[in-house]
């Protein structure tokens, strides 16, 4: 699903990874990331999200197709690529006995800031992820969250055109998870950068992201906002329970657009509704003017896990593939294979 003439963060078409040993990550995947959004791929583990990633970041070769950065060849222009991207991958990237201000000052070594810029660079990215008074232990006595928050801050001392984030979140509690997107956040909205991030927390995904692409088996299945998917999964579900038989109050809702009938059983009838906000008013004088009493009202909002289902039959936990070629793909990606 590509969208118009936008402005191309990510350009990929038709790319496929076969590792040796004939373990197929990507399978003609193809996604288009526009200039300034925040875009997710959201899969289950071995869906071939990390493969993506380590090839736009110009570690892997793909096996065919291609990708592009900002129109920029990834294979063919990897210097180039390399100094428009900020990259925090799943594994761990720092020196644990190290302090923070230490593992900065070798990640802005190894881009090659300046020497007489390098303090000031690391002070203000040290002020931006509130690690300022931390930065001086070693960073083994960090909790995961300020683990996560400096790893970041080293792929935007750069600043960055386009931050790619492999799970930026996993691991990390509730808390944790949402201050690292508040800091995320503040730092897009005063460069602009595009986000482009990996990750299998759905609900991450649906408050985060402009745009969501579904991945499985190493192919993208449909793309759209949060709420175009959810719609394509029926919508949110409602449970009414009248004082009657429900079998009566089924013409009633099936005259009103955008309500879809699941199950009448007894007193209680459940249906899908593209928008149980705005139509619930109406559904609702509809039930009582065919005078009946409502005794109960149930709402679940669609998610996204409802559309994945929708369009794979699974849910995105059940959906891991084959695990030997997870396996065989994890090791593979180790090596650079």
């Amino acid at each position: 699903m590509f969208r118009g003439s936008i402005t191309k963060a990510i350009e990929v078409r038709e790319l496929t990874k076969v590792y040796s040993g004939g373990v197929k990550a990507l399978r003609g995947l193809s996604i288009d990331v526009e200039e300034g959004s925040i875009h997710a791929v959201l899969g289950p583990n071995g869906a071939g999200k990390t493969t993506l990633i380590r090839i736009l970041t110009t570690q892997l070769s793909p096996t065919s197709g291609s990708a592009k950065i900002f129109g920029l060849d990834v294979m063919k222009n990897a210097a180039v690529v390399r100094k428009l991207i900020g990259y925090v991958p799943q594994e761990v990237s720092l020196w644990p006995d190290l302090t923070g201000y230490e593992n900065l000052m070798i990640y802005a070594k190894i881009y090659g800031i300046e020497r007489d810029r390098r303090k000031s660079v690391i002070e203000e990215i040290l002020e931006l992820m509130e690690l300022r008074e931390a930065s001086s232990r070693l960073v083994k006595t960090y909790s995961g969250g300020m683990f996560r928050r400096l790893e970041i801050a080293c792929a935007l001392m750069v600043r960055p055109k386009l931050m790619i984030l492999d799970e930026p979140t996993i691991g990390l509690d509730p808390s944790a998870r949402r201050i690292v997107w508040e800091k995320i956040l503040e730092y897009k909205k005063e460069y602009n950068t595009t986000v482009f991030f990996a990750t299998h927390y759905m609900d991450e995904a649906e408050k985060y992201a402009n745009l969501v692409s579904l991945v499985v088996s190493g192919n993208v299945v449909e793309t759209g906002t949060p709420e175009e998917l959810k719609k394509k999964a029926g919508g949110d579900k409602v449970f009414i329970k009248i004082d009657g038989n429900a079998d009566i109050i089924e013409s009633a809702l099936s005259n009103i657009d955008g309500v879809r009938i699941l199950r009448v059983r007894g007193d209680e009838v459940e249906f899908n509704v593209s928008s149980a906000l705005a139509l619930l008013p109406q559904i609702l004088s509809s039930i009582q003017a065919k005078g009946y009493k409502i005794k109960e009202i149930r709402l679940r909002e669609a998610t996204l896990d409802d559309a994945f289902i929708a369009m794979t039959g699974k849910m995105i936990a059940e959906e891991e593939g084959n695990i030997k070629e997870l396996i065989s793909e994890r090791k593979m990606i180790r090596r650079g294979a």
